[in-house]
């Protein structure tokens, strides 16, 4: 009965249902992450041809909208202790190469069973997040545990300028020796420059908003089964970035 209905519409009615279709379906794959701009990307990838307001228009009309990333309050705090590394990013968000630079940050994520934290270091060249660790407490030991995970990973040599906030985390004595030890060059954001570490923070709400959502975890177990599926998964390896030219870090 569907294929006698569809018979009788017209070709852009018919090629609208096949429209429809695939974005659903692209949409779905990209567990409902993906906007307009991301669709058209991987419909156009498919070989399927469709200006990008009409992905839009449809996606309105079937209901379909990305998750929206919420603004998340900071977890770091400075401590009037240490002094703060320079700035030496400047800003510089574009790189050539991997492993010339990477910016990191932590922040909070509710469970039923209380806080949990995610502490996460960002490749300026490729997007990819090289390192991430999980834990219940807000520490340099957090922190450290995401820097040596991104170390045995991807071994950068030494020059790799490493930036972050100002956080007491960061600033922490065992934090520094160890990014000195490796040969890293320690950089941090001004006082109240928020947009000096700009990718770190667009990422933790990126990753926070897609793989979480409005789920409330049940404790830190279940924060590290969500998160690892979707950052070594579908961030890492599938995601397209517009900042790479709707490529994935894996791509690039």
């Amino acid at each position: 009965m569907y294929a006698r209905a569809k018979a009788t519409l017209s070709a852009r009615a018919r090629d609208t249902l096949e429209l429809d279709a695939a974005i659903r379906e692209d949409f779905g794959e990209s567990g409902s992450r993906y906007g307009s701009p991301r669709i058209h990307r991987v419909l156009r990838g498919k070989g399927r041809k469709a200006s990008r307001k009409r992905v839009a228009r449809r996606m309105q009309v079937l209901g379909l909208r990305a998750r929206r990333p919420k603004r998340f309050r900071k977890t770091t705090e400075a401590n009037a202790k240490h002094v703060p590394a320079p700035n030496l990013l400047d800003r510089r968000f574009l790189w050539e190469q991997p492993n010339q630079a990477w910016v990191g940050d932590i922040t909070y994520v509710w469970t039923f069973r209380g806080w949990a934290y995610l502490a996460l270091l960002v490749d300026l060249c490729i997007r990819r997040i090289v390192g991430w660790s999980v834990s219940e407490h807000c520490d340099t030991a957090l922190a450290l545990q995401a820097l040596q995970n991104a170390v045995a990973r991807h071994r950068p040599g030494p020059g790799l300028l490493h930036h972050t906030d100002r956080g007491a985390t960061y600033m922490a004595g065992a934090y520094r020796r160890r990014l000195h030890a490796l040969g890293m060059v320690a950089s941090m954001s001004r006082k109240g420059e928020c947009w000096d570490n700009a990718v770190a923070d667009s990422t933790i709400g990126t990753v926070k908003i897609e793989a979480l959502g409005d789920t409330i975890p049940a404790d830190i177990h279940e924060v590290r089964a969500i998160l690892f599926p979707y950052i070594e998964g579908f961030y890492n390896r599938r995601r397209l970035h517009s900042t790479l030219g709707y490529m994935s870090p894996a791509d690039k």
